[in-house]
């Protein structure tokens, strides 16, 4: 498992890649994330240990994958962690806008319930999906 995360981070997603530039050394406001990191059985994205917030890039493949990704952000939640979902397109085409989103969730009080998919889209701005 550690050495999928290692070749993860060697090999990011253009998408991930780009959300990673501003994310690190605490770039965004001070809040230290670190990526790929392995929770249970599972590889996290991104995590910021100080605030328990996990932030996923999606690719397409993920819309068919539904029932795994819910066994795996149940586990996540289960462990203490809050999860946000983001689109690889939306990182790419609005990163300001999910850095908005992130940082918003990072200082708000009260835990998520469950992993939320943002939707950054003029159409269905907000939250789409997830367990209430």
């Amino acid at each position: 498992m550690l050495d999928r995360a290692r070749h993860m981070r060697k090999e990011p997603t253009e998408a991930e890649a780009k959300l990673w530039s501003c994310l690190r050394a605490g770039r965004l406001n001070g809040f230290k994330f670190r990526r790929q990191v392995t929770i249970g059985t599972y590889i996290a994205d991104f995590v910021c240990p100080s605030a328990k917030l996990i932030v996923e890039i999606d690719g397409s493949q993920h819309a068919e994958q539904t029932i795994y990704d819910a066994q795996r952000t149940a586990f996540l939640v289960g462990e203490g962690y809050r999860v946000i979902r983001f689109w690889n397109d939306e990182v790419l085409g609005s990163c300001d806008d999910v850095i908005e989103a992130i940082l918003h969730h990072l200082t708000v009080a009260s835990p998520l319930p469950g992993a939320l998919r943002l939707s950054l889209s003029p159409a269905g701005r907000g939250f789409v999906g997830g367990p209430t």
